[in-house]
């Protein structure tokens, strides 16, 4: 039997190099990482993209670049004002001419000493290092802003569907496929794509395709966690659940386990995002000193959230992860 939880690179070795780099993925396998999880936005001409946002201002070297300065704009992403440079303004072309940022160097000066190391990657370019990889690692793959890019004639139901069949994934046991609108993951479904569909879940708020289909009635995150929801979503054919860490730990760092219990007893696996080392993510009481940047007791929180019997974590640095988690192996902590 595999240890548990599953270890997920959290848009690669984030913590250690620019997200979402081609560094960041090798390195993510190199330190043990069960599966590396990579966003998914499309340029116009439709080639996927692996970006945490569409907005490529704090991820990429786009602003240093004047050819395109007048691509710079404003756009409403789901029920944010959002400035700078996007994915689907620009063609793979285009987009190839950019480099790798570290999108929190003030957070991680030693990951920003590798700015400008490496290319934007696309999912095609990871299923080929995963089908490379010296052994088996998964993909955790996010499809994100499904609504926004049906709206401009970009379908990522269609467009994901199409590369991972391309590239033989789209049936492959290592694949799942996770995202914050149910509605996408469905529609995958129904092209055939045979991963686990995982919902992820925000501590407030809506999903951006229950507010396009129903505006103000949309229910919230939280109105679909109680066990009869839970439950029917389940029958529908979801796999799991992906909480946002903040609802499965207090201010104090102390867990709440009745998510967990509720989703587990409902059928489904219960993954959160995102584990992270520097006292700015942890929880109160986990910070120690030295300010938002230095390492606070992470080692008890990875821990504590381990031990709720969780099916999978994302971390940022995965080999930090790997070590928690099988210190509690050892244990006796067996879920």
């Amino acid at each position: 039997m595999s240890p548990r939880p599953l270890v997920i690179a959290h848009r690669g070795a984030s913590g250690h190099r620019p997200e979402h780099g081609e560094a960041a993925y090798r390195l993510a396998i190199e330190l043990g990482a069960d599966a590396i999880e990579p966003d998914i936005v499309p340029t116009r001409d439709g080639v996927l993209v692996l970006r945490h946002e569409n907005e490529i201002s704090g991820t990429t070297d786009v602003a240093d670049h004047a050819e395109f300065a007048d691509r710079r704009t404003t756009k409403q992403i789901e029920d944010k004002e959002v400035a700078g440079w996007f994915t689907e303004d620009f063609t793979w072309a285009e987009l190839s001419t950019l480099t790798v940022r570290e999108r929190l160097p003030h957070l991680r000066p030693l990951s920003a000493a590798h700015d400008g190391e490496g290319g934007i990657q696309r999912l095609s370019d990871l299923l080929r290092l995963l089908d490379d990889a010296p052994r088996p690692v998964g993909l955790v793959a996010e499809v994100k802003h499904a609504q926004h890019f049906e709206a401009l004639g970009l379908p990522l139901d269609e467009l994901v569907a199409a590369e991972l069949a391309e590239h033989g994934w789209a049936d492959d046991p290592r694949l799942t496929v996770e995202s914050f609108e149910q509605t996408v993951l469905w529609q995958l479904r129904e092209r055939g794509v045979g991963g686990r569909l995982v919902w992820l879940v925000e501590k407030a708020g809506s999903a951006a395709d229950q507010v396009a289909r129903l505006g103000s009635a949309a229910p919230t995150y939280a109105d679909q966690l109680d066990e009869a929801s839970l439950a029917a979503l389940a029958r529908q054919g979801l796999h799991g659940v992906s909480f946002d860490k903040a609802m499965l730990l207090r201010a104090s760092g102390e867990t709440r386990p009745e998510l967990v219990d509720r989703a587990h007893a409902a059928g489904l696996d219960v993954f959160t995002w995102t584990l992270r080392i520097e006292n700015a993510f942890l929880a109160k009481g986990n910070r120690q000193a030295g300010g938002k940047e230095a390492e606070g007791d992470w080692e008890s929180e990875f821990a504590d959230l381990m031990a709720l019997g969780l099916d999978g974590v994302f971390a940022d640095h995965p080999e930090r992860a790997v070590a928690v988690r099988e210190g509690l192996w050892g244990r006796g902590h067996e879920r």
